[in-house]
């Protein structure tokens, strides 16, 4: 027999796919079922009342004189030794608080005017003008007229609601209350509650009724001015 007859051709083997070549099946998640979340109440009238009150309270800081709040926030906590207060240092509080209360009662009284070299000058109204605590001519030429910056009845009125506002902040505060009142009766706190809210709602109330016309110490000068 020749070569070529005596090559027999092989038999191929077809390989079958292992099980481990085989695709993984695809897996199914299972998701649950989102419960259904309980819609949320809207506050009723009541609370939103409340809610305005308490924020009008809070910003009546807006009301007082920079300086008086600004030494207000600083010096309590050293005064009232951060609410601790003892036989030495409730009095001297109540002294700083008294003072605090005349620098409100004062600063409603205190306006700025304009000389023609555009120079702004403070000074304290009184019943016939105002005095200027920094004007280097006595004579007073080159201001406007100063009577016109008279002391007024809405001055007055200014000034008790001032009091009354830095009132109702210092019974707010932490520091104060804690020094005064460290264990308050339920009578007590229930006051401590109501009042400062009353005085606060009733002032801001009649500070947007009757606003002020003065610029003192640290306000801005309007072009009027």
């Amino acid at each position: 027999m020749s070569e070529a007859s005596s090559l027999r051709p092989r038999a191929v083997v077809s390989k079958q796919p292992s099980q481990s070549d085989k695709a993984p099946p695809p897996t199914t998640t299972r998701t649950e079922p989102e419960t259904p979340k309980s819609p949320s109440r809207p506050p009723t009238l009541s609370q939103r009342a409340i809610s305005q009150t308490l924020t009008g309270t809070a910003n009546l800081a807006n009301l007082l004189p920079t300086g008086t709040l600004l030494a207000f926030q600083l010096l309590m906590p050293i005064f009232t030794n951060n609410g601790s207060c003892d036989s030495a240092t409730r009095p001297m509080t109540l002294v700083l608080l008294f003072l605090l209360a005349i620098s409100s009662f004062l600063a409603s009284f205190t306006d700025s005017v304009k000389s023609s070299d555009g120079q702004v000058y403070y000074g304290l109204a009184t019943f016939k003008g105002m005095f200027l605590f920094d004007y280097p001519d006595p004579t007073g030429s080159g201001l406007p007229d100063l009577s016109k910056y008279r002391i007024k009845f809405i001055d007055g009125v200014h000034a008790v609601l001032s009091v009354l506002v830095f009132a109702a902040v210092a019974m707010r505060d932490k520091n104060v209350l804690m020094c005064f009142y460290p264990t308050p009766k339920h009578e007590t706190q229930e006051v401590l509650d109501i009042v400062p809210v009353g005085i606060g709602l009733i002032c801001s109330l009649l500070f947007v009724v009757f606003p002020t016309r003065r610029h003192g110490i640290g306000y801005p000068v309007t072009s009027g001015k």
